[in-house]
């Protein structure tokens, strides 16, 4: 599945998840603040990674990158809100 976000300077991005989780954990529409956005991100490609390991013996590395770029996008915004605009399965 993929999920579009706006960061705080109104720039967007898409990021790829193996799994659905991360429907539990981010909801379309919903703004975070930038570290509860990282927490909530990490949490749920953590999860989406280790499903992805316990069935095929190997964690997902899309959702690793995924990880990373918003861990280093998140980076240059101490505040403001990233919003998510949508899931796309």
């Amino acid at each position: 599945m993929l999920f579009a976000v706006r960061w705080p300077d109104g720039s967007q991005q898409e990021f790829y998840s193996p799994s659905l989780i991360v429907e539990e954990y981010l909801e379309p529409g919903a703004a975070y603040p930038v570290a509860e956005f990282v927490e909530r991100c990490r949490t749920s490609l953590m999860i989406a990674s280790d499903r992805v390991r316990a069935k095929y013996g190997m964690g997902c590395a899309e959702s690793a990158i995924s990880l990373a770029t918003i861990e280093r996008t998140a980076s240059a915004f101490p505040e403001g809100d990233v919003r998510v605009e949508r899931f796309r399965r």
